[in-house]
């Protein structure tokens, strides 16, 4: 890409100060500065962390990300703020049980690759963290089923669906209360693990730190604890595992 610039440069195509803006690795919007080489980095654009934001200052970033032509995802984003950014981009998507904005430019895919990241949830009060986490997944372009209220109070409920979560590349699996449901999902699966502690529970849970104790704790192998209600820090490693097995599957 610099290459290709510079050589616009030498042909007078491109002005110095269009190549310079071209170059840039970010933009300062003064109280942001948007990493804009972040998908050349990482593979993915930066993603907007929207509590803490104003509404005025998500949109002005949106547009800033928009303007490079990149997708865009912001998590933890409540609705009053989204309607806001629904009136300039009508065409987003919405998820209020995740809090999560996003727009991905649709694509003619010719992937063979049948992978999926399998969403594990234990109860339905967990269903935020495990939201946020399927559709941040969804939003960075990999595949996802869900597998929701199989928790081990009911421990048949899980593995009634045993084996369509075995066949995933990954899991990532949300759990509040003591967080046992790693575990016995670790146990039964053959690929890697993500676990999501959730700060559901009552007062001796201390909003979500026992459950995070018992899944740093576990003793089956293969799995891998983010932080409390973390389920787009689990989506995103879940989804560069879910990437790794399709490069692997294109070169077999």
């Amino acid at each position: 890409m610099m290459e290709e610039i510079l050589e616009q440069v030498q042909r007078g195509s491109l002005s110095v100060a269009e190549a310079k803006e071209k170059l840039a690795t970010y933009e300062n919007l003064g109280f942001a500065k948007v990493d804009h080489h972040r998908k050349n980095r990482q593979g993915f654009p930066e993603v907007i962390y929207g509590e803490g934001k104003t509404d005025v200052q998500i949109l002005s970033i949106i547009k800033a990300i928009r303007s490079k032509g990149n997708d865009v995802l912001v998590t933890r984003i409540s609705k009053d703020k989204a309607d806001y950014i629904l009136q300039e981009y009508p065409e987003f998507i919405y998820n209020e049980t995740a809090q999560i904005l996003f727009w991905k430019e649709q694509k003619n895919s010719k992937d063979s690759f049948q992978g999926y990241i399998a969403i594990v949830c234990a109860g339905t009060s967990d269903l935020r963290v495990a939201e946020e986490a399927a559709v941040t997944a969804q939003a960075l372009g990999s595949e996802v089923r869900r597998f929701y209220d199989v928790g081990v109070a009911g421990i048949h409920r899980l593995l009634d669906n045993i084996e369509e979560i075995q066949q995933a590349t990954v899991s990532v699996v949300v759990a509040g209360m003591e967080g046992a449901l790693p575990s016995v999902v670790g146990g039964l699966v053959s690929h890697p693990i993500i676990a999501v502690p959730t700060s559901v529970g009552y007062g001796a849970n201390f909003n979500g730190l026992s459950a995070l104790l018992t899944m740093l704790n576990s003793c089956a192998s293969g799995i891998s604890v983010v932080n409390i209600d973390n389920g787009f820090g689990a989506a995103y490693n879940a989804v560069l595992i879910d990437n790794l097995a399709k490069k692997g599957a294109e070169k077999g």
